[in-house]
């Protein structure tokens, strides 16, 4: 998968355009700046957009072409952001660090899935609020983005099971016109979730 998003990320255009993702940024209006934890983050535009309003922002990928125009999208922005290039199937978070995270159409295998979620809710603080917006699997039907394949789309029922363990805030699972760049563009079968770490 390295070499696919290396690929992608690779030419001049943002593959999923410089502006943040509408539901993330709705979601981190409402909270107060502090730090946040933002998992394949790829080309950075959820990262810049929270440096500029305040987050202190950990942004962590395996794509090293991604972290590339992250860090140029920040420095054109007037912002800087630390950017770790690894593979989420063996990273760990530090523990009970961040106020906020988001998981912004950051897909993964059934088997390796409840294990990267386990990691992100380690890593929230008591309080902490997990930001997510993933494929449904209705999402197969449509060339709008997303996943090829029906095992790496989710269904709501295994993201309430992931993370069972926190307060729900928020859940919906909706068709809704997307317009991120080349790769999220159209009517998409998606899954939003707001989730608070208990103290």
């Amino acid at each position: 998968m390295n070499e696919f998003w290396n690929q992608r990320y690779r030419a001049t255009e943002y593959a999923y355009g410089t502006d943040p993702n509408v539901f993330f940024k709705q979601q981190l209006r409402l909270l107060s700046p502090g730090r946040l934890f933002l998992p394949g983050e790829g080309e950075g535009r959820n990262a810049v957009y929270a440096a500029r309003n305040g987050w202190s922002v950990h942004a962590v990928d395996l794509s090293q072409e991604g972290r590339k125009k992250a860090l140029n999208l920040a420095t054109s922005r007037g912002v800087s952001i630390t950017y770790t290039v690894t593979d989420l199937s063996s990273y760990e978070p530090a523990y009970d660090t961040f106020d906020a995270a988001a998981l912004i159409f950051v897909h993964f295998p059934p088997a390796l899935r409840p294990v990267v979620h386990a990691h992100v809710i380690a890593s929230l603080k008591p309080g902490g609020v997990l930001i997510l917006e993933a494929f449904g699997k209705g999402q197969l039907e449509r060339e709008t983005g997303g996943p090829r394949t029906e095992d790496m789309l989710y269904a709501m029922d295994d993201l309430l099971e992931d993370f069972a363990g926190m307060d729900i805030v928020y859940q919906s699972s909706l068709l809704t016109d997307i317009q991120e760049g080349p790769f999220h563009s159209g009517l998409s079968d998606v899954h939003r979730l707001v989730a608070r770490k208990p103290h």
